[in-house]
């Protein structure tokens, strides 16, 4: 690897560290605005999507440029490849924040809401240790920590099952909250593509350290 393209690549990965940090602001506040009924934090995630979507745009110009000037082989290429996807995955996980945050504001102008915090409880926290460790995985090219990953996304999608058998059935029982319980159940499910996500770009570490690709592998 020449010392330029070694130069660039470092920077590349700070900018992705830097736009994964601003994701993961994004998922909490949105998450806090769902815990703590709080609308000045939908207020802030708003924000924070729009600086994702610039910073998406610059980061993709930049593996652009790279590839141009450098024309990189091997595990640079690789690596640079999946900088593009896991660049857009996070500008998605930016856009999933800000539903759930919209579910969240709607959530605080009804009269009656559920407590389903029983059954959701964990899932925030895993979903951002998930979101996380697939940046630190990526950055360090950690396959083995991309591995743990994969393995955590079976828990999320666990709950999210959970979740909807408990919602089906409190709807049934009580038409006046089905609204709301609807309302957090879709929280629910943005958690869990939030970590589908994540999966997503464990398994694009892996790709790049090992050159196969897992992603549908039973």
């Amino acid at each position: 690897m020449s010392l330029h393209l070694h130069r660039d690549l470092d920077k590349l990965k700070k900018e992705m560290l830097r736009l994964g940090n601003m994701v993961e602001l994004a998922i909490n506040n949105a998450f806090l605005a769902l815990n703590n009924r709080d609308s000045s934090y939908v207020e802030e995630v708003l924000t924070n999507e729009e600086q994702i979507n610039e910073m998406e745009v610059q980061i993709e110009e930049e593996c652009l440029k790279i590839l141009a000037l450098h024309q990189p082989v091997a595990v640079d290429l690789r690596f640079l490849v999946v900088v593009l996807k896991v660049n857009n995955d996070l500008e998605r996980m930016g856009d999933i924040a800000k539903n759930i945050a919209e579910r969240a504001k709607d959530l605080m102008e009804s009269e009656v809401i559920p407590d389903l915090s029983q059954p959701m409880q964990g899932l925030p926290d895993l979903v951002r240790t998930m979101v996380r460790s697939s940046l630190d995985s990526l950055v360090k090219l950690d396959d083995q920590l991309a591995r743990k990953i994969i393995e955590m996304d079976d828990q999320v999608d666990q709950i999210n099952r959970d979740m909807y058998a408990i919602v089906k059935s409190l709807v049934a029982e009580q038409p006046a909250v089905a609204g709301s319980a609807i309302n957090l159940l879709s929280c629910s499910r943005n958690m869990e593509r939030i970590g589908d996500l994540a999966t997503n770009i464990a398994e694009d570490v892996i790709f790049v350290v090992d050159g196969k690709v897992v992603r549908h592998a039973e």
